[in-house]
């Protein structure tokens, strides 16, 4: 990286140039980034908010799907222990989902602030030796056509701008995101549901369920906790649509909870209380050139399910190794790797759009006719087993699975299981950032263009399986088939 030299216009002459630059320091950016450092590319990431610990945050549910994400880093049973795990989740008073049943080391949902997650992704970020710029925002994008670069203009707490070249630019920052701006995005959708008051408060009363959710008439609450003695309390009374600016008291939020659930569990000493509103919107491309979006910067949703955060680091899991084959010239065809991520990840964030929405909209529902149409798929969700496996599978993110070619394996796509295997774990064989092949014993390891590690059933499976770096299945054969293998490593 080069240095900066000032000029009398307080603009910078000589401009950095990194591998990646990432405009965003929330979870997203911060894992994509530790990842691809974890690589040995050089990453800046550029984050308008300073460099503040704080306990206000929005975000507070960890699925399992990314917990094993976590896993394969390192970090997941460091975050296991800052929060609380839910087995179990029940929706509108009858709905119940069994989360034990998913095959996984992690069958909850784990309860714990997004500012957890972010200081265990920062901490890895800095370990791996990403640069990081707080107190500064992206202010313009040059991406001239068939440049090899892409220039940006950064500018710092003080005014002062300066000039940054990346190989790739990954926008993580968020709703009002500064590159997709930049880009000329569009951002279609609508706001859902308006003047949500949100809040982390102590009760005096403990609920009997750890995750406590009910919509009764024109009021719909939800409760979770921290397990630390304090609870995150959203409510939202559709009698009252205030603007996101307009005061709120803890008063409002009480009054709504005593109309959703009977009692407001004594709530008292809010820490933190505002009021905000929930759209449904997503950009028609992750991937204009050298330049992608990932996470509330490319979709954003409800909060219902506790979609957003798991949602934006898999967009990260999936961007990253992708980015690091492209740049270490891994791929054979770099341009059909990069759009993959478009093609993979755009349907899965309209996947839980509408499934976060259907949530909200059930909740919402406020005429004899739309209760019904509740009670209905709420019964059907809670007695037939395959429905509630599919829901379960799509809430934690286990059941997510990636288009396969035509003829391919049936497990070509779908996620990897943390399989036992004569090295080790899966999951932690994958902390290497490589393809990990597992076959039966003796067979030989093949020539591979991209980093690659070898390993071995436990028993007499004779099913091989390459696996991705996110923990994805590309390719899958019942024997060994070495000329199948070799263009499987090749693609």
């Amino acid at each position: 990286m080069t240095s900066n030299s000032e000029s009398t216009t307080g603009i910078s002459t000589t401009p950095d140039t990194v591998d990646v630059l990432v405009v965003g320091a929330g979870p997203t950016g911060l894992l994509l980034a530790g990842d691809l450092a974890a690589q040995g590319l050089s990453v800046t990431v550029v984050e308008r908010r300073r460099h503040e610990a704080g306990n206000v945050t929005r975000a507070f549910a960890v699925h399992a799907r990314t917990l094993e994400l976590l896993d394969t880093r390192g970090l997941a049973d460091e975050l296991v222990k800052t929060g609380t795990t839910l087995t179990g989740l029940r929706l509108f008073g009858r709905l119940g989902l069994d989360l034990s049943r998913l095959h996984t080391r992690f069958p909850f949902l784990l309860i714990t602030p997004q500012y957890e997650v972010e200081h265990l992704l920062e901490r890895r970020a800095r370990t791996t030796g990403v640069d990081f710029r707080y107190g500064a925002e992206l202010t313009d994008l040059d991406r001239t056509s068939g440049a090899d670069t892409v220039t940006t203009t950064i500018r710092a707490a003080d005014g002062t701008r300066t000039p940054l070249t990346a190989r790739y630019v990954v926008g993580t920052d968020g709703v009002r995101s500064s590159v997709r701006r930049a880009l000329g995005l569009p951002f279609p959708g609508e706001s859902v549901i308006r003047s949500i008051v949100l809040a982390d408060v102590r009760l005096t009363e403990e609920p009997a369920s750890l995750l406590t959710v009910n919509g009764v008439g024109d009021a719909f609450a939800f409760i979770a906790p921290f397990g630390d003695g304090w609870y995150r309390v959203m409510g939202w009374d559709r009698t009252h649509q205030a603007a996101d600016s307009d005061p709120v008291e803890l008063d409002e939020l009480r009054g709504i909870a005593r109309r959703a659930f009977g009692t407001d569990f004594g709530m008292h000493d809010a820490r933190w209380i505002s009021r905000f509103h929930s759209d449904e919107r997503q950009v028609p491309a992750y991937r204009v050139g050298r330049v992608f979006l990932a996470g509330d910067a490319a979709h954003v949703h409800s909060p219902a399910g506790g979609q957003g955060m798991n949602t934006g680091l898999q967009d990260a899991a999936n961007l990253s190794w992708k980015l690091a084959a492209a740049l270490r010239g891994h791929t054979a065809d770099t341009e059909a790797l990069l759009d993959s991520y478009h093609a993979e990840r755009h349907p899965v964030g309209t996947k839980v759009l509408r499934a976060s929405g259907a949530i909200v909209r059930l909740a919402m529902a406020r005429s004899p006719l739309q209760r019904t149409v509740r009670t209905l798929v709420t019964r059907a969700l809670s007695v037939v087993r395959p429905a509630s496996d599919r829901a379960i599978g799509m809430i934690s993110g286990i059941g997510i699975a990636y288009p396969a070619p035509r003829g391919a394996h049936r497990l070509t796509g779908k996620r990897a299981p943390d399989l036992d295997l004569t090295e080790g774990r899966l999951h932690q064989l994958l902390a290497e950032g490589k393809f990990v092949l597992v076959t039966p014993a003796g067979v030989p390891t093949p020539t591979s263009p991209a980093p690659l590690l070898h390993t071995h059933w436990t028993g007499d499976r004779t099913t091989v399986l390459l696996v991705r770096p996110d923990g994805y299945i590309a390719w899958a054969g019942e024997r060994t088939d070495p000329a199948a293998l070799t263009a499987a490593l090749t693609r």
